[in-house]
């Protein structure tokens, strides 16, 4: 089955044909750091590094870049409210005192990156930033200006304009008429053609921090926030590449904006437009004013690194991910079934403290459809639990030759998915160290006699391990997969 994903322009899944072959272009909007990663902007680095790691898997040379908006009205207007007197028990008072726009930036960029490494989220090829892409800016106005799409605005104040009415095809990604849109919140009307009209280019406001300004031909300014991905992503990927990628809420006005000014210029652009889901919490929208925004940090406390980024990358990447105070927990089962499957595995195939061994098949014809099917990962996923139940079954029967070949497609496909918890990533994490390793090892010697004990239809034997489990603080949990164990909630 040939790849297909689901193209946001043309609203269809269609056969994916790169445009050089055995060569992948994927560009992802990455972080606007203005302040900590929520689990919407992890969820989405996930969904593409799944896609990244699986087009690899596939045999593709993938060139991915993933840019920073290090350069903004929030982070201005976040930096600015730190030089004022505030309280600091203030929930929203600023983190730190007088901080410079760039260092928060820097600051905020180097949390991303925390919970991108924690996460498993493989780093970009490239990573550009927008302050160190002006010049390009620069040359993707002149160009827009020369070809009668850009004019600088009519009131003297420095900024240059896209005219949305010049493109006659404005509004064709989200398919909206330009009529029914609204203004756009970027700058005021006041020196523009239409309202709709977007910034190319903001020109510099008093008191606004002079570093925060870079000179151009229509004075000096700051770039908006459509403009520097299209700059950005030709200089790495050409003016025509494979795959844009971002959050659905992207899709307007930014990428709208970003598709019209690009194909504007001449350019090809993007040959597909995937969009990830949002995360919701308990069927509603997250919002800072409703108080019910997680973020993965709050994750992390309660929960293995290896069993956020299972529960983040769960769904298939185009649907809502709704969480709830059990979700951690439902994928906390599901890592321990894979993990209690490999590690009992390992131990009957290659003696207990034997060393991963690197995958031998490749993963099942069932795993490869589900991820050619739009990275159908739902359905990916199944096939891994079925070779876990598959596993535990030869296992139970003493075949070695149906435990061997379970461990070593699990391994297969829990690789690709980045998920395969014997991978020494996911032993060098908060939480998954050592400690983590070495209480694991002793359960699972408990729960090894345990079903030794009920084989032998000892129940005596059997329900006093279980017993000393719990008063320890283990739950054990019994399934057709076998035994699997968790911390109780105290």
């Amino acid at each position: 089955m040939s790849l297909r994903f689901y193209d946001t322009a043309a609203a269809e899944v269609r056969e994916f044909v790169p445009l050089q072959p055995g060569k992948v272009g994927l560009y992802y909007c990455g972080a606007t750091v203005q302040g900590d990663p929520h689990v919407g902007h992890i969820r989405s680095g996930i969904a593409f590094d799944q896609l990244t790691r699986w087009l690899r898997y596939s045999g593709y040379e993938v060139t991915v870049v993933r840019n920073v908006t290090d350069i903004d009205d929030k982070i201005l207007a976040k930096s600015a409210a730190s030089f004022e007197p505030f309280d600091p028990a203030d929930q929203d008072a600023p983190a730190i005192a007088n901080e410079p726009w760039w260092a928060l930036a820097y600051r905020y960029e180097q949390a991303f990156q925390r919970a991108y490494d924690t996460l498993g989220v493989a780093r970009p090829t490239y990573e550009p930033r927008a302050t160190g892409h002006i010049p390009e800016m620069h040359q993707l106005i002149q160009l827009l200006i020369d070809r009668g799409h850009a004019y600088p605005a009519l009131d003297d104040s420095g900024d240059v304009y896209f005219d949305v009415r010049s493109w006659a095809e404005y509004g064709s990604l989200t398919r909206q008429n330009i009529e029914d849109m609204q203004a756009a919140p970027d700058a005021g009307p006041r020196g523009k053609r239409d309202p709709r009209d977007f910034a190319l280019w903001k020109g510099y406001k008093e008191g606004e921090p002079a570093t925060a300004s870079w000179p151009s031909p229509w004075g000096t300014g700051r770039p908006g926030w459509h403009l520097e991905c299209s700059a950005m992503v030709t200089k790495y990927l050409g003016t025509e590449f494979d795959i844009h990628g971002g959050g659905l809420d992207l899709r307007f006005p930014h990428h709208e904006n970003e598709v019209a000014q690009s194909r504007a210029a001449g350019h090809g652009f993007a040959g597909f437009w995937m969009h990830n889901g949002m995360v919701t919490y308990e069927g509603e929208k997250m919002s800072k004013s409703v108080g019910n925004i997680v973020t993965p940090a709050e994750m992390l406390a309660i929960a293995r690194p290896l069993v956020v980024r299972y529960y983040l990358g769960q769904a298939q990447y185009r649907s809502a991910l709704d969480y709830n105070p059990g979700s951690l927990a439902e994928a906390a089962a599901a890592v321990e079934r894979i993990e209690g499957f490999m590690q009992r595995a390992l131990a009957f195939l290659y003696g207990e403290g034997s060393g991963v061994p690197a995958a031998r098949e490749r993963v099942p014809e069932a795993f490869e459809a589900a991820m050619n099917d739009d990275l159908n990962v739902p359905q990916a996923l199944a096939a891994v639990h079925e070779a876990v139940r598959a596993g535990n079954t030869g296992l139970d029967a003493k075949d070695k030759d149906a435990a061997d070949r379970a461990l070593h497609q699990v391994i297969a496909m829990t690789d690709v998915l980045y998920i395969n918890p014997l991978d020494p990533h996911w032993s060098s994490g908060s939480g998954d160290g050592v400690e983590h390793q070495a209480l694991d090892a002793l359960v699972r010697a408990q729960l090894e006699e345990r079903r030794s004990a009920r084989e032998a239809k000892d129940w005596a034997r059997a329900d006093a391990i279980r017993d000393t489990l719990a008063a320890a603080g283990i739950t054990v949990a019994d399934s057709a997969d076998g035994a699997t164990w968790s911390v109780a909630d105290r």
